[in-house]
Parts: structure tokens; C-alpha cells; sequence
């Protein structure tokens, strides 16, 4: 049956872009299905604000009447002015095992990229790096975070049939709890303690966690603003993402390193709930909510999910006090490893850091790139 490629144009053909996912996974043991109300948002220009900096296009590949891709197509102008770039982004491809279906959407985005003057087109990468990026391309047999792509294998081998080459990798390091804190770690940590580098803020309550908040996000910025893909946040955008997270932050893992009255460095981390948004299956009532708190409180392992350091403070035990008090707290809780997330693969500083806490490198995500400058679809 021949293949029909069209944008989404209503909001019935919105509804199909969002719920394909669930079709196209249903017998994928891995998947996480996302919160829907939170897609809503997310792919709305009225309801999310990258939009107002950002060309987008959203578009469905169907035979039949029937969808059997999607794909999202980005050119974040603010990240390409400051990087003095001309990249485009695609991001949330899913074509099940259609190969047919991947190369025309991946063509009908590049041929809408080029004709916007991009030189280059990337992904899967979002809006900005809050948003899933790199397809997983070892370590499908583990469980993955939320808020990071469980994909089919297939679709590296689409990609790369299609022109696409490796553009940056993630690492990701399984932390075993269960051997404790290594002893050079801690005395690392218990040396900056005593020498008063900085003081440790752990919160008990959520409340506790608020005013904290946007110092860490403008931290944030500070401390990755030069990293690969990184999209710096505006104060609206931070005051969407303390609304979002905060709720499900768990302040046992949420560690801050004060000094004086400014914070120096922080480390996020939060059980993994990946079973409960599956139970959920993409909605938080009538008990989509109990499931996702349930899963959290029988999870063994613990996500870290974003950590940092002022640039004046690093190299002097600051993260081996917030590395330290997490690890603590995880085992305190029964946790048995900890999924550090992505990592740069070229971040060898902390990579180091991962490796010295027995780390291994367990799961392995990648963005791929294209040049759009000479090849004509």
C-alpha cells in the first residue's frame, strides 16, 4: 500500500502522533509510555514556550488510512545564534519495523530543514537536552530512566542506511550500592568537610526543597552552557521545569552544597519508576499516581538524573560530598545500584569520577547527524 506523508494539522491528527508510541511498543517489554496530559503540553506552541524560539513540524507517515510512523522536526533558533550553528533536530521518530516509513520521514524533515537554510540536521534530540536525546544502542536488556528513549534496535540500522553517521555518544554507569563508599571517597569527602568548603543542605520535605530551587537551575546553566546540546534556560522555562520535577522529587536524593548563602553544587537523583508509568500506562488517575508512587518506593535503583559544580569550587572534595551523602542515602534505603544517567562520552572528568567509584559503562545512547548541504532528496 502506498505510503501517505502529511503534518499534523488538528488535533485529532495530534492524538494519533502522541498515541502511536503506545501502539507501535505494545509488545515491548522495555518501553515507558509517557504522561499524556504532559505530551499535550509538550507538543502545544500555546502550552510550551520553546516553541516561541524554535521552528517545529510534526508529521505522520500512514498506509491505509492508518499511521505507522511519526517523527518531529526542530530548528532551535536560540541554541543555533548562540553556538553559531545551522543545525536542525529531529526527535520522537517511531516507525515500528517499517524501514519504508523511517527514510520517508527522515527525508520529508531534512527536505523541510534545508529549505530553511539548515546545513546540518541532528538527533534524536528535543527542544533542548530536558528533553529524551540519543537512541539506546547497547544495553537494551536493562531498564531505562524516565525521560530517555527505550527504542528498538532496528532503528540504528535505518539511520545509519539512511546517511546517518554518529554525531555524539552517551555513556551511562551502573554504580554498585552494596560495597558501600570507597574508602579514598570518603576520606576525600570527610577532608572538605573539615576544612569548611561547603555545607551540605539535605532536605526532609519537598517543601524544604522550594526555595532551593531556581539557584540550582541557574547553576545549571553556568555549568553546562558550553556542553554539547545544552539549551540554556530562560526564567520561564525554569519556573515550567521547578513546577514539573519538583513534585516527584524525593528529598532524600536531592543534595546541595552551600557556600555562605549561594549554592555551589548540587546532585539530583530519584528512584526508578519506570514499572509504575508502565501500570499507569500514560495516565496519573484514577491510579496511574498510586502506581508511579508505589514503584518508587519498591524500586533497587536509584537514577542520578543532573549534578554540577561551580567552576571556583571543583577539585576541592565538593563532589565527593555530594557523591558520598547520595550513596549513603541510597543504601540507607535499600537501593542496590545507581544508573548514572547520560553521560558525555568525551566528559572524561566525570567519567573519572564514575570509574572511581567502581562504575561500569552498562548502556550506551547516540545522536547521529547528516549533513544537508550538498545531498539533494
Amino acid at each position: 500500500m502506498p505510503l501517505e506523508i502529511q503534518d499534523v494539522r488538528t488535533r485529532k491528527d495530534l492524538r494519533t502522533f502522541i498515541r502511536l508510541p503506545a501502539r507501535i511498543h505494545r509488545d515491548h517489554p522495555r518501553w515507558v509510555p509517557p504522561l499524556y496530559a504532559e505530551e499535550w503540553k509538550y507538543f502545544r506552541p500555546g502550552k510550551n514556550r520553546a516553541f516561541a524560539f524554535s521552528d517545529a513540524v510534526l508529521v505522520l507517515a500512514s498506509r491505509d488510512g492508518t499511521a505507522v510512523g511519526r517523527i518531529m522536526g526542530i530548528i532551535n533558533h536560540r541554541y543555533n545564534e548562540a553556538r553559531r550553528e545551522t543545525n536542525a533536530r529531529f526527535s520522537f521518530l517511531e516507525c515500528g519495523n517499517d524501514e519504508e516509513a523511517a527514510r520517508a520521514l527522515l527525508c520529508y524533515v531534512e527536505r523541510w530543514a534545508r529549505a530553511k537554510g539548515m546545513s546540518k540536521i541532528i538527533g534524536p534530540i528535543g527542544f533542548s537536552d530536558q528533553d529524551p536525546q540519543g537512541y539506546l544502542i547497547e544495553g537494551f536488556e536493562h531498564e531505562p530512566t524516565i525521560g530517555t528513549y527505550c527504542n528498538f534496535e532496528n532503528i540504528n540500522g535505518f539511520l545509519e542506511r539512511a546517511g546517518y553517521v554518529k554525531d555524539m555518544d552517551y555513556v551511562v554507569y551502573h554504580v554498585d550500592l552494596t560495597r558501600g563508599v570507597p574508602e579514598f571517597y570518603r576520606k576525600i569527602a570527610e577532608r572538605a568537610m573539615r576544612r569548611n568548603v561547603c555545607r551540605l543542605v539535605e532536605a526532609r520535605r519537598r517543601a524544604e526543597l522550594k526555595p532551593y530551587i531556581r539557584p540550582v537551575l541557574e547553576l545549571m546553566n553556568e555549568c553546562f552552557r558550553e556542553l554539547y546540546g545544552y539549551h540554556e534556560l530562560d526564567d520561564k522555562e525554569m519556573e515550567a521545569l521547578a513546577k514539573r520535577f519538583l513534585p516527584v522529587l524525593d528529598p532524600r536524593f536531592v543534595k546541595i552544597a552551600m557556600s555562605g548563602e549561594e549554592v555551589v553544587g548540587f546532585n539530583i537523583a530519584m528512584p526508578n519508576l519506570a514499572e509504575g508509568f508502565r501500570k499507569a500506562k500514560g495516565r496519573l488517575f484514577p491510579l496511574g499516581l498510586f502506581y508511579i508512587l508505589r514503584a518508587g518506593r519498591r524500586a533497587r535503583q536509584l537514577d542520578s538524573l543532573i549534578g554540577g559544580i561551580r567552576k571556583d569550587f571543583r577539585g576541592r572534595g565538593v563532589d565527593a560530598i555530594l557523591g558520598s551523602s547520595t550513596m549513603v542515602s541510597a543504601a540507607a534505603a535499600g537501593f542496590r545500584f545507581v544508573d548514572t544517567h547520560h553521560e558525555l562520552e568525551y566528559n572524561f572528568k566525570v567519567r573519572g569520577e564514575m570509574e572511581k567509584l567502581g562504575g561500569n559503562v552498562y548502556k550506551r545512547l547516540r545522536i547521529y547527524g547528516k549533513s544537508l548541504s550538498t545531498e539533494k532528496n
